[in-house]
């Protein structure tokens, strides 16, 4: 039997690891967000131009990498959103 200690974690710390990776499936999104909206204002510089090998209309740029990844990483707050309602289904 594993012994808990008074912060809720177990002695192996399995439970202080599932929680700490919580927290941070919950930073992923606002980070790439911040970084998106810093890549517009300030610039790409050469790395955006790598990403962007179009004229036009560019969808390969930085900007829109650091969207989707934040769109792909909002998984934790739509968690977080459905069970602070009350409707979490497992």
């Amino acid at each position: 039997m594993t012994e808990t200690h008074p912060a809720g974690a177990s002695r192996d710390g399995t439970e202080a690891a599932s929680h700490l990776a919580g927290w941070l499936g919950l930073a992923a999104t606002p980070t790439f967000a911040v970084m998106a909206v810093l890549t517009a204002v300030l610039g790409g510089g050469p790395a955006d131009m790598l990403c962007s090998a179009g004229h036009g209309l560019s969808l390969g740029g930085m900007v829109p990498m650091y969207l989707l990844m934040s769109a792909f990483h909002s998984s934790a707050w739509l968690r977080l959103i459905s069970e602070r309602r009350g409707g979490a289904v497992r």
